[in-house]
């Protein structure tokens, strides 16, 4: 017996499985290995938890309606990728980081009772500093937009054949 999935369903799969990967990863990363997240590395899971849901409807649409979730979830890989270039430039050092919450607070003045309220309630990890898996000598960060671009890739090139219906 031959297993057969039509293109949509067989996306739809590879975005959840893709997705639940990726964030799989990065939960091991930060609860297992104890390595905290930056406000950069928070930001890049959100296309991730996006595409799961584009997935699931691509999976349960109709075959006529489901290029949209489909294209919507290349673009999800893309601002993904995007991320991932914007974080591994932080990290390189290559230009600022968007995110406030990746520099440290500055203090003028006032009490150390003022000082103390005016921490964070938890500590940032600062966004140019990158971590390193497996001996790897790329980041996390890269790691994670090659996966994007890995993902997007055979997404595409299978999804061809659903846009051209």
């Amino acid at each position: 017996m031959k297993l057969h999935l039509d293109t949509k369903k067989f996306i739809g799969i590879w975005y959840i499985l893709a997705s639940i990967f990726a964030l799989g990863i990065v939960y091991w990363a930060e609860h297992y290995l104890h390595l905290a997240p930056c406000e950069l590395c928070l930001w890049e899971r959100w296309p991730w938890r996006v595409l799961i849901l584009l997935g699931v409807v691509s999976f349960i649409a109709p075959r006529k309606y489901a290029k949209y979730p489909v294209a919507l979830g290349l673009v999800c890989l893309l601002v993904s990728v995007g991320l991932a270039i914007l974080h591994a430039g932080v990290e390189h050092k290559l230009w600022a980081s968007p995110a406030s919450e990746c520099r440290a607070p500055v203090f003028k003045g006032g009490s150390f009772k003022d000082w103390m309220a005016a921490m964070p309630a938890r500590p940032n990890k600062p966004c140019d500093s990158p971590d390193y898996l497996f001996g790897l000598p790329i980041s996390m960060t890269e790691t994670g937009g090659l996966y994007a671009c890995f993902v997007f890739v055979i997404a595409f090139l299978k999804s061809k054949k659903l846009f051209r219906n």
